[in-house]
């Protein structure tokens, strides 16, 4: 029953990994970023959520100010900071993600303090549990892990069914072909970045759930080990994204539950080292040509 109980919790976490992971994926992909500005966008997310709630407001008002919030920062991040140093080296825009990243935290520290604050997480799902027996689940983890799936599929059938999807696909497969084609690069990939950071949203909401404060560095570490879980999975694919997620939180659960809970951020990271040397391509990655 422990085990059961335990699998669930690692399944739920993993969830939250696999939603932030499917936004580094998506961008990656698009225009080889590694955006380490997403994790603080989820803690924009988390602030936006407290600040609503704490105002008695309502949980709807909470959820869809998060997911606005985030959306729209995260095109005006693509707009203003990376947009200008697309054809700049990759280390430019690398040096740019970590300079958003900083400049997001201090924003909201200065703004809301750097002490934690606490979440009403209650009031967007109750505290209840299901099943009988030995064996019950919160209902924020069944929520958790349904609504990641629904996204990864609704994700899933956005990139290959649709023709922004299409699109998208055009472009992470030459840049240059896809402008000549007709495609209009800015608004896919402002597109491309509104829905992974709309993904973050979504993130921000779960995580909130789970563990009920927010603090300014909050996204560093979450960010930090979502990129783990997309590299894991194999970046650029989103069923890779989403193992890779659900193989980090099975994995620090784990750890945790055998009295190990101070080493599971060094078994994560040990387990990327492993993987990387076994299968540098990550789970379901695909190896890719670079022309020189």
């Amino acid at each position: 029953m422990l085990i059961a109980s335990q699998l669930i919790n690692g399944l739920q976490l993993g969830s939250i990994y696999a939603l932030v992971a499917l936004g580094y994926s998506m961008v990656y992909g698009i225009i080889m970023l590694l955006n380490f500005a997403h994790g603080d966008v989820i803690m924009v997310g988390g602030y936006i959520i407290m600040s609503i709630l704490s105002r008695g407001l309502s949980p709807v008002a909470a959820i869809a100010f998060s997911l606005a919030g985030c959306t729209l920062l995260a095109v005006i991040i693509e707009k203003i900071a990376y947009r200008p140093l697309r054809t700049a080296p990759r280390l430019s825009l690398l040096i740019t993600a970590i300079g958003v990243s900083l400049l997001l935290q201090n924003m909201v520290q200065l703004i809301f303090g750097a002490d934690s604050k606490p979440v009403p997480a209650t009031k967007i799902i109750p505290a209840m549990r299901l099943g009988s027996g030995g064996v019950s689940v919160s209902l924020t983890a069944v929520i958790t892990v349904a609504v990641t799936v629904l996204f990864m599929l609704a994700l899933t059938f956005l990139v290959k069914n649709t023709k922004m999807g299409k699109a998208m696909r055009a472009v992470s497969e030459d840049m240059d072909a896809a402008r000549l084609m007709g495609i209009n690069l800015n608004s896919t990939i402002s597109f491309t970045f509104a829905v992974g950071s709309f993904l973050a949203g979504v993130g921000a909401i779960l995580y909130c759930c789970r563990y009920p404060l927010v603090k300014p560095t909050l996204g560093s570490l979450l960010g930090l080990k979502a990129f783990v879980a997309a590299v894991l999975g194999g970046i650029g694919s989103i069923p890779g994204a989403m193992l890779g997620g659900m193989v980090i939180g099975l994995c620090e659960v784990l750890v945790t539950a055998v009295g190990l809970s101070e080493w599971t951020d060094a078994v994560v990271f040990a387990l990327l080292i492993i993987v990387l040397l076994v299968k540098p391509t990550g789970f379901l990655g695909r190896t890719m040509r670079e022309k020189v």
